[in-house]
């Protein structure tokens, strides 16, 4: 994996909807590929001169991360601010974001709530907060300063303000945007060693980096209509829990080795897809982790509907506080995962498909 490419994908500015410079980091990194996008923002790999018979495998992934939109601006000159994606309000203030205007310019601003200098008893008692009482200082004294001097308007987009840094001796990347950056890095892994063995390959395969997952699987609505697969592979940067819950319970211990989930809100696994997968994670020393998820959801919800249904294995990089400014994962995780998927592409014949695919259920 290479990690420069991972941070690189990590830094660049996309919230949902905006995820246009996510796309250009990508496409940097998939040299020899066959690239086009669509109207949404959704970016489609293709390794060039592939069968056209052959059934296609679809590597999912999503580029836009939790971010803000500036929903107005205050004569004060404070911003107030709308999430997009889902965040928990008390990890916001006192952190900063960076606001990209239409001419492109960066504005840093603080997550600011009421100072406890200003509260009454009864606000310092309760400590609720609302995104209605959050706002955005980029140290403005006016409307007139935020919208002229600044350059801000209302529906610029928002992200949190972090840089990507790698500890090698620790093995351990820290950043932003692993949900799901680190899904996007998989796809680029996977496809760049696949790409020369195209060839020998019984499947074509189609990387699909879709927009707007977090604000409602929107990208791969689109994605999965347009690739028509039949397999996919999703990627993502999955919640750790191993500070949640006891060594038994953990089912996303970040080391652990790629996640493989069997369920969650939005899907219900294909067991055939998965047991062909865990024979070849313990046949090459891949570490895995199952899981089964209370809550939660990926583009595999979506994608698995498509058409006559596609089978859809979802692989998760364990990565702790997603969903927030900063986040860890392990770069052996992330490898793990990519990993896996190549070796279960490699594996596949038409048997295998027809038998994942359970074509051959009533004989």
């Amino acid at each position: 994996m290479n990690v420069k490419m991972f941070g690189e994908i990590c830094d660049a500015f996309g919230p949902s909807g905006f995820e246009e410079d996510v796309i250009r980091t990508v496409a940097k990194y998939c040299k020899g590929l066959e690239l086009e996008n669509d109207a949404m923002n959704n970016l489609y790999a293709r390794m060039p001169g592939e069968d056209p018979e052959k059934p296609v495998v679809m590597l999912d992934a999503h580029t836009d991360e939790c971010g803000f939109m500036v929903q107005s601006i205050r004569e004060n000159g404070s911003l107030e601010i709308l999430m997009l994606g889902g965040v928990i309000l008390t990890n916001l203030p006192a952190h900063t974001v960076m606001i990209r205007t239409r001419s492109g310019k960066l504005v840093r601003g603080i997550i600011s709530s009421k100072p406890i200098h200003f509260m009454t008893e009864a606000e310092r008692a309760s400590q609720s907060l609302s995104i209605e009482t959050l706002s955005v200082d980029v140290g403005a004294v006016s409307r007139k300063e935020v919208t002229e001097v600044f350059g801000i308007s209302i529906g610029d987009p928002a992200v949190p303000e972090v840089s990507f840094s790698y500890d090698e001796e620790r093995d351990l990347c820290f950043g932003k945007a692993f949900d799901n950056r680190a899904g996007c890095a998989c796809i680029i892994d996977t496809m760049t060693r696949l790409c020369g063995e195209k060839d020998q390959l019984a499947v074509r395969v189609t990387g699909a980096f879709a927009a707007q997952e977090e604000v409602g699987t929107r990208g791969a609505t689109v994605t999965s209509q347009i690739v028509r697969p039949d397999l996919a592979i999703v990627f993502e940067g999955s919640p750790s829990d191993d500070f949640y819950f006891s060594a038994a319970q953990t089912q996303g211990h970040m080391r652990g080795g790629v996640q493989i989930r069997r369920m969650d809100k939005s899907y219900i696994s294909n067991p055939v897809f998965i047991e062909y997968a865990e024979e070849l994670a313990k046949k090459f020393g891949i570490p895995f982790q199952e899981t089964v998820r209370r809550g939660g959801s990926t583009n595999a919800g979506k994608i698995s509907l498509t058409a006559k249904a596609v089978p859809v294995l979802v692989l998760g990089v364990p990565s702790r506080y997603v969903h927030t400014h900063y986040n860890f994962c392990a770069k052996s995780d992330l490898e793990a995962a990519a990993d896996l998927a190549v070796e279960v592409i490699r594996g596949l014949d038409a048997e295998k498909i027809r038998h994942i695919c359970r074509q051959d259920i009533l004989k």
